[in-house]
């Protein structure tokens, strides 16, 4: 029987396509091989680019596909897959986000990019903050979906008990169809057949070994981390109903950068808001990207 994600992968491929959005393989260093979806040049001329990170759960365009096709006529859109995700991986056994962040800005800066708004979701609004610390001649701005800067391990634990698992890879790294729907249970979102949740489990989870290293890698110590001063205006979009990383720790993080930062609250949506209401996240990142290119 065919694989419904498998048989939808080609049919996303011919979509990004008329998009003109393309995927392309970038060599970040020996060992390292990273997958951009990017525009192609003709698309690209003269328009702000806008790059996408993904969370722990999907790849590059199977978290962002609406959005792409939202603002690819308006902006040059680019989509990476993570490190261990989609069609990136490396020999490399360093799994900090610090090193997320650097191999997605090389491959950037490899694709000719210069300057760049940066759209994260979940670990991938981490590793959007992080470049904003390491490249802030290449990011512009930060928009955090659903995030924060850092794992530290007082959240971490907070989180976790709340969620009632003992490690990130028990929730991330599901090994049933049961475990998914855990992954992506939500009262919000459609009721997802079991034979399409299975079909995810197949394809979707590749890499088990890695994936854990980078889930107990982005944990970091309380004592290691300080809210950085970020040069970029940062802006935090949350899902009121977030059970993660819930609206009174995104607040504290808008008080904490002050002036620098904006705050939206999605409503009627949780942790996947970007899937939970897409077209109204689409809607609040159109005004988002407005603000940050004086758009009127």
């Amino acid at each position: 029987m065919v694989n419904t994600i498998k048989l939808y992968q080609p049919l996303l491929r011919a979509a990004m396509n008329l998009a003109g959005v393309r995927p392309q393989k970038i060599e970040i260093e020996p060992g390292t091989i990273m997958n951009f979806w990017a525009p192609t040049r003709t698309q690209s001329n003269n328009k702000n680019a806008v790059v996408f990170l993904h969370g722990f759960f999907g790849d590059g365009m199977m978290t962002w596909q609406l959005q792409v096709l939202a603002l690819a006529r308006k902006y040059a859109v680019y989509v990476p897959d993570l490190l261990f995700f989609g069609g990136s991986a490396t020999g490399d056994s360093r799994r900090m986000v610090d090193f997320q962040a650097e191999c997605v800005a090389k491959g950037l800066v490899a694709l000719g990019l210069q300057r760049c708004t940066v759209v994260g979701f979940s670990y991938g609004g981490m590793v959007a903050f992080k470049m904003a610390e390491l490249r802030p001649e290449l990011v512009e701005s930060v928009v955090a979906t659903c995030s924060l800067p850092a794992m530290t391990e007082s959240i971490s634990r907070e989180c976790l008990e709340k969620l009632g698992f003992p490690a990130w890879s028990d929730l991330l790294l599901p090994t049933s169809v049961s475990g998914v729907k855990k992954v992506v249970g939500s009262r919000r979102l459609p009721r997802i057949p079991n034979r399409v949740l299975k079909d995810g489990l197949e394809v979707m989870f590749d890499y088990r070994k890695e994936r854990t290293e980078l889930l107990e890698a982005f944990v970091i110590p309380d004592k290691d981390f300080t809210l950085p001063d970020y040069s970029q205006k940062v802006h935090l979009v949350c899902g009121e109903e977030d059970k993660i990383f819930n609206v009174g720790l995104v607040k504290d993080i808008k008080e904490k950068l002050g002036d620098k930062a904006t705050l939206e609250c999605i409503e009627k949506a949780g942790h996947l808001a970007i899937l939970e209401r897409p077209f109204v996240y689409s809607k609040c990142l159109k005004r988002i990207l407005a603000s940050i290119y004086d758009e009127r």
